[in-house]
């Protein structure tokens, strides 16, 4: 990865310049993991679920009153 950094007066560290093309892949790996991350709390919960389908067809009842 080549990155540059932009640094204040003092020589700290404060800014990342990356390629674009490596940009893009850490933000396709963040919302992978985020995704992971997201199943793992669902997988670990006790919440009850509705098929797709169920759902669909109790909100059209719903809207039609």
């Amino acid at each position: 990865m080549k990155t540059q950094f932009i640094t204040d007066d003092k020589g700290k560290k404060q800014s990342v310049i990356l390629p674009i093309a490596e940009y893009e892949k850490l933000m396709e790996d963040l919302e992978e993991l985020e995704d992971i991350k997201l199943y793992d709390k669902v997988k670990a919960g006790n919440e009850e679920y509705v098929p797709f389908e169920e759902f669909l067809k109790s909100r059209k009842e719903k809207m039609n009153g």
